[in-house]
């Protein structure tokens, strides 16, 4: 009875962690969650208020299908200030958060059979976007002594006829990897006609290199962004979307169609999140620093092998195998027998396999708590 494209979809297995520790917590267990990619700081103060504000100002109703223009504006001047890239506000639709986003350009972009290069390991839910609109994954299986990270010769040799988009994410979920310059202005040029898509949800959570956007090196090209991770507001589904100027009238009328537009006083919010204070990240970015260096230093003391540190996001993606073939397996023992719970390496393709994914987006003192019944356990087995 049902569709062939949602019928074998594959879960989402950092969600059935999740909701698996939630199950045990209610029983009554102790969970460490390092598992799911969530900021534990609270949104900032100046930020809620903006959305009270705007409430009880009234503006609770539909705006302009792209998003309101103050806050596209402010968008637009944030990438100029950042990267000194000129971005026009029509170039800008609001979203409720990056993965409508990432829907209204799969839909946008790709017919049957279309092919979206992406590499593997990959954030788990691209390959499932581009399946649900009719396309096709191309993976490139990239190297774990160089971060995972997409190479432009390769992406090069990838590009053929039915190639309708090249697909990137850096700072990267899961791997923690920043694209270098070289490597982002390589990418630009091996992609030639074909449209790079850039998820930069994670801008600004780096903790060596520098941040980039991929509109320093080309126009050709999608950036997927959003509030979610960087000021720490996952649950107000705020994102938005970049595009070429000739392509935003295609996707503003799916989002007609499909979403109508974004929540009124959910999108002053982010107003109030690019425009105010930002002392709150500066924050987040030394606490999570602190944290991936202990974390990464706890995890081969342990035994789990990390070829390449790391550099930004709020993930490590350690080597398990010596404990485990089974990254899947594996989490679910951990979690049921010690009360830790961690991704599976899995459910970020196959590339990922043998690895498990750590969240740092917990306190130092749970951390310490989860290594510590982690190193006991893993001794066990």
């Amino acid at each position: 009875m049902l569709s062939e494209k949602v019928a074998n979809i594959p879960p989402f297995y950092v969600m059935e962690v999740l909701e698996r520790a939630q199950q045990l917590e209610e029983q009554g267990r102790s969970i460490i969650h390092l598992e799911i990619g969530e900021p534990d700081f609270p949104t900032a103060n100046h930020i809620c208020n903006a959305a009270k504000a705007a409430m009880c100002a009234g503006n609770t109703k539909y705006t302009h299908s792209q998003g309101l223009a103050e806050l596209r504006q402010a968008i637009a001047k944030n990438y100029k200030d950042k990267f000194n890239v000129d971005i026009s506000p029509e170039q800008i639709i609001i979203s409720s958060g990056t993965s409508p986003a990432m829907l209204l350009l799969f839909l946008a972009l790709i017919n049957p059979e279309d092919e979206v290069i992406m590499s593997n390991p990959h954030y788990a839910c691209y390959p499932n976007f581009v399946t649900t609109v009719g396309g096709v994954p191309d993976f490139i299986y990239t190297n774990e002594n160089n971060g995972f990270m997409l190479q432009a010769k390769e992406v090069a040799a990838h590009i053929n006829q039915r190639t309708k988009a090249i697909l990137i994410n850096s700072p990267s979920n899961p791997t923690g990897q920043v694209l270098p310059d070289a490597t982002l202005r390589e990418l630009a040029e091996a992609a030639g006609e074909v449209p790079i898509i850039s998820d930069e949800i994670y801008q600004g959570l780096t903790y060596e290199g520098e941040d980039h956007t991929i509109l320093e090196y080309t126009d050709n090209a999608f950036v997927l962004n959003g509030f979610s991770k960087l000021y720490a507001m996952t649950g107000w589904r705020l994102g938005y979307l970049i595009a070429p100027k000739e392509h935003v009238r295609t996707l503003q009328k799916i989002q007609q169609n499909l979403f109508i537009s974004t929540n009124a006083f959910v999108q002053y919010a982010g107003i109030a999140a690019l425009e105010g204070p930002q002392e709150q990240i500066n924050e987040m970015v030394e606490t999570y620093n602190k944290r991936r260096i202990y974390l990464i230093q706890r995890l081969r003391e342990i035994g789990f092998e990390i070829k390449s540190e790391p550099k930004g996001a709020y993930y490590v993606l350690a080597d398990a195998r010596k404990f485990g073939e089974d990254s899947l397996e594996l989490s679910r023992k951990i979690l049921e027998d010690i009360g830790v719970a961690i991704a599976p390496g899995i459910d970020f393709g196959q590339g990922a396999e043998g690895h498990l994914r750590f969240s740092y987006a917990n306190s130092l003192e749970n951390i310490k708590e989860g290594m510590n019944r982690l190193g006991i356990y893993l001794k066990s087995i």
